[in-house]
């Protein structure tokens, strides 16, 4: 039974923003203590639902602020929802701003083990497997190099590397198909390719609607947090671009 690895049940999440706070940190928490301060919620998702069966490629696509960062933080685990329940099922991979995650005092190789390590790998595995990372990310000369000194192409680079070096069985993506020059984008996305190939789940955002459409079998389109669409990349596609010429 082709059991789906991400379950995405009438979710929602919303934003806790507080109005009429003071300019500095010490005005803030004086009004919070004279509960001056008003607090509203800003949803972000309201009542989405989809799934993602093995080996199946899920696009995301809309505008800036539809809430597709939100959603890729939820099924990463990263955020837990506000209502709605969510299954993801196996080990994730979340690709979401690669190399945000890094300590800039420590080398390119006690960041790959750390990252890793966060990622539920074995920190002994990852020691073994820091060379490889580094070389296949073209980074293999600044492993003993602290990160503060590396550009945030060689952070994301080095990042992608360490997601993407298991078979994970979910992989969530944002914006990697942008990472790095001509040459790593192609072995990124081949090495995508592997891992859809293999069985990976794969839910995937991106601006890039041409890569949405060769790559994915179905797309949502988001807006404000609603679902506008769900089917067919090209059908999908082509009725959002005709909202936004």
């Amino acid at each position: 039974m082709n059991e789906p690895l991400i379950q995405v049940s009438d979710v929602s999440l919303a934003y806790r923003l507080a109005r009429n706070r003071g300019g500095t940190l010490k005005e803030f928490a004086l009004q919070l203590v004279r509960r001056q301060v008003s607090f509203e919620k800003l949803w972000a998702l309201k009542g989405v639902s989809f799934e993602v069966r093995r080996g199946e490629v899920f696009g995301l696509i809309g505008p800036n602020g539809a809430g597709k960062t939100t959603l890729m933080k939820i099924v990463a685990r990263v955020l837990p929802p506000t209502a709605g329940r969510v299954v993801v099922r196996g080990n994730v991979a979340p690709m979401i701003s690669l190399g945000a995650g890094f300590n800039s005092d420590l080398t390119g190789y006690e960041n790959i083990v750390m990252f890793g390590t966060l990622l539920g790998h074995d920190p002994q595995h990852m020691r073994e497997r820091a060379p490889a990372i580094a070389e296949w990310a073209g980074l293999s000369g600044f492993l003993d190099v602290p990160i503060r000194s590396y550009s945030s192409g060689m952070m994301a680079r080095l990042g992608f590397s360490v997601a993407s070096d298991a078979d994970p069985d979910v992989l969530v993506v944002d914006e990697v198909l942008s990472v790095g020059d001509q040459e790593f984008q192609k072995k990124s996305f081949e090495r995508m390719q592997a891992m859809m190939s293999g069985g990976t789940a794969v839910l995937l955002v991106s601006h890039a609607l041409d890569k949405v459409e060769e790559m994915a079998d179905r797309v949502m389109w988001l807006d404000k947090g609603d679902v506008r669409m769900i089917g067919d990349p090209a059908e999908v596609i082509e009725t959002y671009k005709a909202t936004i010429r």
